[in-house]
């Protein structure tokens, strides 16, 4: 099967994993990507839903038999092998007192260090404002990491994670705080400890900031690249699925992206559009172009129903739709000479939870 088409249909309907697979556990609640697990497909790693209700009907699946344990299979038949990422050698390490790595930060795809710095949000416990794709506080009940990391072991983990497993850019996101800077300033805090310790690229994930003068700090502590998810467009969409966010306004967000994009520079600004979660094709395709024009980097990713959600059974997009929405963004991207290999650091660099990228050239 074509690449991009087959990391399009993974991406979409998930793989069927069984009980005895190698290496079978993945990633179960969290800021994202949530119940997936990392795959690598002809050299590409991507994260590919393995614990959703789509992924237990999904005709990919690893063969049974253990002699074929990296064979992937559609409809029972195999159609190429595939590999898993190894176990980062980083998560066998711990702080001082006792706190293992991998509840500080965890490896995305195959090179890229991922941590949420304050696992709480302000909306998440409000059925009111919650949004209801969110299990940011999912790991932080079933005890798989802690509700906020300190500057210091977060510089620690991330010296660790370079100097072991050849880490190349790290993620930082965060739970919304009830402050008007939206988390920037821990970020920063953060950044700051991180960069002082090991020279590695970072991007920081936030909402808008009430004071637009927070992108410079963020910029002057060390962090290269900024995200600011705006995740669905259409206002009714907004305000049924993120009621919370919904407040802040698509106009808002782009007074920002265009005072960030002034900060940390055109293509080092991005942001998640999550296709399937009601935005038609036109809203997103036309966004996406709205965005480049600002020199922002529109990643587009498919809605994964996570269990234990407000969304848990709502459909994901289909594959035609995310086929025809990466062919269009990514010939925008194309003209505007955009890629996602520019970007210092960040998801969309990253790019193992969309096949956008394999539609940039």
């Amino acid at each position: 099967m074509e690449h991009q088409r087959l990391i399009t249909e993974l991406q979409t309907h998930g793989l069927k994993l069984h009980a005895a697979s190698p290496g079978v556990a993945g990633r179960k609640g969290g800021a994202g990507p949530s119940d997936h697990k990392a795959i690598t497909i002809d050299g590409t790693t991507v994260m590919v839903p393995i614990y959703t209700g789509t992924a237990s009907q999904s005709p990919y699946a690893l063969a049974s038999h253990a002699a074929d344990e990296n064979n992937l299979t559609y409809h029972q038949q195999p159609i190429q092998s595939i590999e898993f990422p190894k176990q980062p050698r980083f998560y066998r390490l711990s702080t001082s007192d006792g706190t293992p790595y991998w509840k500080i930060a965890l490896l995305h795809s195959h090179d890229v260090l991922a941590t949420t710095v304050q696992q709480t949000c302000m909306r998440y416990r409000d059925e009111a404002t919650a949004c209801q794709f969110c299990a940011i506080e999912k790991s932080l009940t079933s005890d798989r990491t802690i509700a906020r990391k300190t500057p210091e072991q977060l510089a620690e983990v991330a010296e660790a994670a370079v100097r072991l497993d050849g880490v190349k850019h790290m993620i930082m996101t965060t739970g919304t705080p009830n402050t008007k800077d939206r988390g920037a300033a821990y970020l920063s805090d953060c950044a700051r400890a991180i960069k002082a310790r090991v020279p590695i690229p970072i991007q920081a994930q936030c909402e808008p900031p009430d004071d637009f003068a927070w992108f410079s700090h963020m910029k002057a502590a060390g962090i290269d690249s900024l995200g600011m998810h705006l995740e669905a467009v259409d206002e009714a969409v907004r305000s049924r699925i993120m009621p919370g966010k919904a407040e802040i306004p698509v106009s808002y967000y782009f007074e920002a992206f265009q005072a960030a994009v002034q900060v940390f520079g055109w293509g080092q600004v991005s942001t998640y559009l999550l296709a399937g979660l009601g935005d038609s094709l036109e809203t997103l395709v036309t966004t996406s172009e709205h965005l480049i024009r600002l020199g922002v980097y529109p990643f587009v990713v498919p809605f994964v129903p996570i269990s234990e959600t407000s969304l848990a059974h709502h459909p994901a997009p289909s594959a035609d739709f995310m086929f025809a929405l990466y062919q269009q963004v990514g010939s925008l991207l194309k003209a505007a000479g955009m890629t996602s290999d520019q970007i210092n650091a960040g998801c969309a660099k990253c790019g193992a939870c969309s096949a956008l990228s394999t539609f940039e050239r």
